[in-house]
């Protein structure tokens, strides 16, 4: 596991806010808090809200520039928003949220591997900063989060070794590439993965499974340093 390094209240603006580094990758989360839902959340009754996601890398936190326009629309972005949105929402009992959407904005500023799932649990810190600021403003009675989660990446690199959290390097030259999002009680949210070549065994899978488990073992105990409990 690489170094978790989390610099909380990053930003004056923000309801919540923290630059989240897993080694060399760095991403700045921010979660905004806008008091109106949108039109397919309106019927589902008065306190029901809405969270969703927006991800995006900057042109230089990678060797090479790429373009702004290219890096915000294309599928790979859209794609991992979405993962950061239903990864979020599946922690956020949305009916006490109250009619509000919360917005979680993930900007890469440096990129070495892991980009997403720093996101999801830099955006996990943000989140959880503005709703303990709503509950503070007396805007909720209770913070409504079912549990911490967190995402990491393990694959099969170099000839068969298994690897936790990789890096750039590793995951170019990756054999398997996985991600997956848990909760901390063990559940799973989302995994992705893929034999960049010859298929895996369900061996290889339970064995990077497990790896995953206790990386993000670690990942919600650095946040639980820095948050606290969920109440």
């Amino acid at each position: 596991m690489r170094k978790i390094k989390i610099e909380k209240n990053y930003l004056k603006h923000a309801e919540g806010s923290c630059m989240f580094s897993m080694g060399e990758t760095k991403v700045l989360c921010v979660a905004s808090v806008d008091e109106k839902v949108p039109p397919f959340v309106e019927n589902k009754g008065e306190t029901h809200g809405w969270l969703t996601a927006e991800y995006s890398m900057l042109p230089r936190s990678c060797n090479e520039r790429a373009s702004r326009s290219k890096l915000s629309n294309g599928g790979r972005t859209q794609e991992i928003s979405r993962l950061i949105g239903r990864s979020l929402r599946a922690c956020v009992d949305l009916k006490k949220l109250g009619k509000r959407t919360i917005t979680i904005d993930c900007d890469v500023i440096r990129a070495d591997g892991g980009t997403r799932t720093a996101s999801i649990n830099g955006g996990f810190i943000a989140l959880m900063l503005a709703l303990k600021k709503l509950k503070k403003d007396n805007l909720l009675k209770a913070i409504p989060l079912i549990d911490y989660i967190g995402a990491v990446s393990v694959g099969i690199y170099d000839n068969g070794k298994k690897i936790l959290d990789l890096s750039a390097k590793e995951d170019n030259a990756a054999e398997v590439d996985m991600n997956v999002v848990m909760t901390d009680s063990g559940d799973f949210i989302e995994v992705q993965g893929t034999a960049e070549g010859a298929p895996f065994s369900k061996k290889d899978l339970d064995q990077l499974l497990a790896m995953a488990y206790k990386g993000i073992k670690q990942i919600t105990a650095a946040q639980k340093k820095i948050l606290g409990n969920l109440k």
